[in-house]
């Protein structure tokens, strides 16, 4: 038995190339015969010829992938960048969401051949080196490199040592680039998109404990994953980014190679059972630093830390995004404003909670509409700018249109929160609650770290009566929103308005007057401050706030309240009696 397993095992050296199809799931979802197909034709008409003109053996294939053994560096290499460049041709005037794009990676090392399959590390480097390579794109081990940089005209681009999965040592890592002969002396720099762009950068691990570098690079693909779902932003991928992972980098070089306007950096310190996180915020074409913060934590339990220090730096991340970019658009004349800057000076016009505000907000939504009809966000924030219109508007006068807008957002982009808590809005204000709240909850989804979304969905449970649970979203939206005055706002009403609910006259009173401190114009405080203080029977705070509410909104009545409030049942009855022990007029 023994001596039949040793005649089946051999062990050599060889180069081993590891290949699959990026985005293939993705590929199989939406088009399974069709892509399969072309999977095969690939492999007949490209895979395997290449495989062979360079004397390599084909070892196996899988779903999506197969691996290759040739005995030259040399030859490996450049069946990989035959194989690549008959790709890019076959997938030229292809659209990119239907492009089948390879990765490939190559590892010189040991292997172990048994049953005509190979095993071993070299084969475990090469799968994880193809792990790291861009679609269309080949990874390669030093090994590699070292052999074949001086007999190939191609470019290797050192990456770094990088730190493989189940690999127990860290491996130099070299992306192998165009023909020398054909790269620029100089590279010119990407262009901006026309949203705001940011990429993450690897965080440094400063403990020098392998084990944080787990961490740390944990913690870097977790912030992109969740900056990717703010859809107001253009997010770097995770392999773009972890290409200067291990290197020096000028912040404005990264920028311009990656054509981001601003980049994410921060490092990993251990010391003892503590963690220190810093995480600083620079934009690019000046170098300014933007936001900095610094997290020190217990370690504890690594990945609720690590899930932590995410959340609060994506939440934290946003609104100094919208800042910052406040802050560039305000350098432009009002005639030169593309759909983004008019988008981002309105939501700082909404950010006020006032009348003005709120005019100019709805028309710079109307332009960036104007400018571009398809772009769901400037959809989204009229719907929602609409609805907030301080009265004298009606609620029938307004809900069409806001409809309408809400249904326009979610068609162009489903994936938008914002346009899923602007519909949630819609249902709230026509009683819908448990509908609203569905709403919210499915914006919640798309974001998860969206203060506004849990602020709004504070609204929907506190109308359920579940007020408990309300003042926990609110809550949490609160520790979400620093420097967010739109998703603040809304959150300190909703305590307002729950304390009330739950019969805490007083705690509603307070917090209604020191919301109305920040925010002197919001209405909804105004109505909720004059029923608590009514039902403590304070005559003179009573007449006092209901005389500013009569100077803000003069035709206020019971019969408006009775048409566009959206609060019924018991506590709807209980706000009405209040207003009308505080002498609203009745029409």
């Amino acid at each position: 038995m023994n001596g039949q397993g040793r005649d089946r095992a051999e062990r050599r050296l060889a180069a081993i190339l590891a290949a699959d199809v990026a985005g293939y799931s993705r590929l199989i979802g939406a088009d399974e015969e069709g892509t399969l197909n072309r999977l095969r034709a690939i492999r007949t008409e490209v895979i395997e010829p290449t495989i062979a003109g360079y004397r390599g053996r084909l070892v196996k294939t899988t779903g999506d992938g197969f691996l290759v053994e040739f005995a030259s560096v040399v030859d490996a290499v450049r069946c990989a960048a035959e194989a690549q460049q008959a790709m890019a041709s076959r997938n030229a005037g292809v659209a990119e969401a239907e492009r089948i794009e390879l990765r490939i990676g190559i590892h010189q090392g040991d292997i172990v051949v048994e049953d005509g399959d190979n095993l071993g590390d070299g084969v475990n480097v090469a799968a994880r080196l193809e792990a790291l390579a861009e679609p269309g794109g080949i990874c390669v081990s030093a090994r590699v490199q070292e052999d074949a940089a001086e007999r190939l005209d191609v470019a290797f681009t050192d990456l770094g040592e990088q730190s493989l999965k189940n690999i127990a040592r860290a491996i130099r890592v070299y992306r192998v680039g165009p023909h020398k002969a054909s790269i620029p002396p100089t590279q010119a720099p990407l262009p901006l998109p026309a949203k705001p762009s940011i990429a993450v950068l690897p965080f440094q691990n400063m403990s020098g404990d392998p084990d944080q570098e787990v961490f740390a690079d944990g913690m870097v693909e977790d912030i992109t994953t969740a900056l990717s779902k703010l859809r107001w932003f253009f997010v770097i991928a995770r392999n773009s980014s972890f290409a200067y992972k291990g290197r020096a980098v000028d912040i404005k070089q990264v920028g311009r190679e990656l054509g981001v306007r601003y980049v994410l950096e921060g490092s990993v310190r251990k010391g003892g059972n503590r963690l220190r996180i810093t995480a600083q915020l620079v934009e690019a074409e000046t170098g300014n630093h933007v936001w900095a913060e610094r997290y020190d934590r217990d370690i504890g339990d690594i990945f609720t830390v690590q899930d932590e220090i995410t959340e609060r730096v994506v939440a934290a991340i946003e609104p100094e995004l919208y800042a910052a970019e406040h802050i560039r658009s305000q350098r432009k004349p009002p005639e030169s404003l593309d759909a983004w800057e008019c988008i981002i000076r309105a939501l700082a016009y909404v950010g006020q909670s006032t009348r003005a505000g709120g005019e100019e907000a709805e028309a710079l939504c109307r332009r960036a509409i104007a400018i571009a009809p398809g772009y769901g966000q400037a959809h989204s924030l009229l719907a929602w700018v609409i609805l907030r219109r301080i009265a004298p508007s009606q609620l029938d006068a307004v809900l069409p249109e806001a409809t309408a807008e809400a249904r326009t957002a979610l068609r162009l982009d489903e994936r938008d929160h914002l346009a899923h808590i602007v519909q949630g809005s819609v249902l709230f204000r026509t009683r819908r609650h448990e509908e609203a709240e569905r709403s919210y909850r499915r914006a919640l989804e798309c974001n998860p770290n969206s203060a506004l979304a849990h602020a709004a969905l504070g609204y929907a449970l506190a109308a359920q009566g579940k007020y408990e649970e309300s003042i926990e979203n609110a809550n949490r939206a609160l520790s979400l929103s620093p420097g967010n005055s739109l998703a603040e706002a809304q959150a300190a009403h909703v305590i307002v308005f729950a304390r009330f609910g739950t019969r805490e006259y007083l705690a509603s009173d307070t917090a209604a007057r020191e919301m109305l401190q920040r925010y002197p114009e919001y209405l909804p405080a105004y109505y909720v401050l004059i029923a608590a203080s009514a039902m403590q029977g304070k005559v003179d705070a009573v007449a006092m706030a209901l005389a500013d509410v009569l100077r803000l909104q003069p035709e206020l009545s019971l019969a408006w309240f009775h048409k566009n409030m959206p609060w019924d049942g018991e506590i709807g009855e209980r706000l009405f009696q209040s207003w009308r022990a505080a002498g609203v007029p009745e029409e």
